[in-house]
């Protein structure tokens, strides 16, 4: 008997739901190979790559801005050998194969390139993403190099390269997953994303590459990642509001005909903002009801899928640990009936009100982000109220408003067997591992022809001085031996480089009983002190993820201190030159990479050395216990992780050290 084109299409979708990935890389290009070689046995159907921060922000491993950062957060990769070793016996033309990788883009993509072709490969036949959304990263998560318009124009060169040949490429995956990450509303991650990609397209269309009779199919290979948070039914009806929005959009903006061109091609990755260091096992239900909303609703359903571990806020997770999250998508795609029936949600009126209302909120805001002159213009705006929504958030955690389990509610709790020991519930980098992978570098280098470099890289600046598609001398440069540093300083003297807004002047709001009585503290401190109270807040390293210092910045304002915050990315050196120009009462470091047992050791030294030894030092971050307890040996006053959830709690301990350390 023959199969009707229902029951067909349920056995395709049986057969191969979504791609199936988890995000990994770390250590060194070897030992990540091993790792996807082990997922891809177990049922991974993708890879999703993970760059370290040197490689993300354009630096090689023997930088000094690398110390402390190679391998800790992804993959370090400074040369097409890395790369080759990337992808060791995996067969890339068969992979999907997504990049995390935004302000070198398109340079990892010509890596990848050159690793295809060395291989004979028709590089028409790739697959695969480069996240290459740069707008994002002055906004939320800080991996930029170079100011908004160049980099923008970065982008749009891989958009039309791939467009014209590698035809299966998605160019860009605009994503919205680090805005809420940041703090945004659902409405603010709708208006956000879809300002970003219209700033794109625009800017795709005015460069003039792309013939308007082909815009349409640059249109279908724009995707989308997105964040799905534990508010199921907001952010289902939020999924489908995107998925309408922009198909409304590209048509009436766009012309764009064809629906099929129209769709919403999106990924996720489930929310790791809520994941919590309390009772960390509650996060297994978390991660599967945020899996939820996004597969449900059919119309609106991911097409990819990577889903984070049980234990991200304690460190950097284990194979075994990425192994049960994939095991979560294979179940429900596998052993349910989710896949057998067409969208449950249709028709009901609790859902299209909702989404009605999201979308109704979204245009408006959209419509007020081109006002300003696009996203591109807006960013300032946009990071302002980025901060101002992520404060609200944690002032209503703070009065029991948004109740999170063993955090502000039902904190009562057994032991956990799955932490019995924290320091084994996480995976560390070999410190042996980074000093071979800088050696490595050094013999990679002596032994390239150095005229090819010299040449390639004159193409590559003759490329960007002369606004030509930068993507064929890149791959030139790939060949040639050139490094991620040397193809990053090459575009930084023609391009500068750039240092995105704070977002930290706003005013809070809110006024509770127990931020009056800590006001009262700073007042009566600043009295005797004679002066205000100044704290530095700094973030050394190469680490972008910056909304625990924004909200340490935000509050130590709002309660009566001097704050000095400049941002992202500054060298203990710089962090000890504004503690030497100003009168600095306290200073907070803030680093969420793992590179506090290189950063934070050298920065006291340099204030020992400095006569300031005497000033005290608070560290925040993902820190594992037992380098919390050396840190504090270390003459650290206090360490601050996820665990320390409120900021008031915080800022009392500001005060008392302050008190000690400057009033007795």
């Amino acid at each position: 008997m023959s199969s009707t084109p229902e029951e067909k299409l349920r056995k395709i979708e049986k057969e191969r739901p979504w791609i199936m990935r988890t995000y990994a890389g770390h250590t060194t290009a070897k030992a990540s190979n091993e790792l996807y070689r082990r997922n891809l046995g177990k049922g991974q159907t993708g890879l999703s790559v993970a760059f370290d921060l040197p490689t993300q922000t354009g630096y090689d491993s023997d930088h000094a801005l690398s110390e402390g950062e190679v391998g800790k957060v992804g993959v370090p990769i400074c040369h097409i050998e890395d790369m080759e070793t990337l992808f060791d016996q995996i067969t890339i033309e068969k992979m999907n194969t997504s990049m995390t990788i935004n302000a070198t883009a398109a340079w990892l993509l010509s890596l990848y390139i050159a690793i295809a072709e060395r291989r004979g490969i028709n590089t028409s036949e790739l697959q695969g993403t480069t996240q290459n959304d740069i707008l994002k990263e002055y906004l939320s998560r800080g991996t930029y190099v170079f100011p908004p318009k160049p980099s923008m124009r970065l982008t749009s060169d891989m958009i039309s390269y791939t467009s014209e040949r590698i035809p299966s490429w998605n160019p860009i995956n605009i994503c919205s997953y680090h805005l809420q990450e940041a703090g945004a509303t659902p409405v603010q991650e709708i208006a956000f994303t879809i300002a970003n990609a219209v700033a794109v397209l625009d800017t795709v269309r005015k460069n003039g590459e792309i013939s308007e009779d082909r815009f349409p199919q640059v249109v279908e290979r724009i995707s989308f990642f997105v964040n799905a948070g534990i508010r199921f039914v907001e952010e289902m009806c939020k999924m489908r509001a995107f998925t309408e929005i922009w198909d409304e959009l590209t048509h009436e903006r766009y012309d764009v005909k064809d629906e099929r061109y129209r769709r919403f091609r999106y990924g996720v990755q489930v929310n790791s903002l809520g994941l919590t260091a309390h009772q960390p096992e509650n996060n297994v239900a978390r991660i599967i009801l945020e899996m939820l909303a996004v597969t449900l609703s059919k119309n609106s359903r991911a097409r990819a899928i990577q889903l984070p571990a049980w234990n991200e806020a304690l460190g950097l997770p284990r194979p075994w640990d990425q192994q049960w999250s994939l095991r979560f998508q294979q179940i429900l795609a596998y052993e349910t009936d989710l896949l057998e029936y067409k969208d449950i949600f249709d028709g009901s009126s609790v859902i299209e009100d909702k989404v009605r209302i999201l979308k109704e909120a979204a245009w408006k805001e959209i419509k007020k982000i081109q006002a300003i002159g696009g996203a591109l213009e807006a960013i300032e705006y946009m990071k302002t109220a980025l901060v101002a929504s992520h404060a609200e958030r944690v002032r209503a955690i703070e009065s029991g408003e948004i109740k999170i389990i063993g955090i502000n509610c039902f904190t009562e709790t057994e032991a956990s067997p799955l932490t019995e020991s924290v320091e084994d519930a996480i995976q560390k980098v070999d410190i042996a591992a980074v000093k071979d992978q800088i050696e490595r570098l050094g013999s990679f280098k002596s032994k390239r022809n150095k005229n090819n470099v010299e040449r390639a890289l004159i193409k590559l600046m003759e490329a960007a001085k002369s606004g030509s598609n930068i993507m064929p001398s890149s791959i030139e440069c790939a060949h040639a031996g050139v490094t991620t540093g040397e193809w990053t300083d090459t575009l930084r003297s023609v391009f500068g480089e750039y240092r995105a807004p704070t977002g930290t002047s706003i005013r809070l709001q809110g006024d509770t009983e127990d931020i009056r009585k800590i006001r009262d503290e700073v007042r009566e401190i600043t009295d005797r002190l004679g002066r205000p109270i100044k704290i530095l807040i700094g973030k050394p390293g190469l680490d972008g993820h910056s909304n625990g210092a924004e909200q340490i910045a935000v509050r130590a304002r709002d309660i009566g201190m001097e704050v000095l915050y400049e941002g992202i990315r500054l060298t203990p050196d710089q962090i000890v030159s504004i503690v030497e120009q100003e009168n600095v009462d306290l200073i907070g470091l803030s680093i969420l990479s793992g590179s506090h047992d290189r950063l934070i050791p050298k920065l006291l030294n340099l204030l020992k050395q400095k006569k300031l030894g005497d000033i005290p030092v608070i560290v925040g971050g993902i820190i594992p216990e037992d380098d919390a307890k050396t840190l504090l040996e270390s003459g650290i006053k206090k360490v601050y992780t996820p665990k320390d959830h409120s900021l008031n709690s915080i800022m009392r301990d500001f005060i008392s050290i302050i008190r000690k350390t400057k009033l007795n």
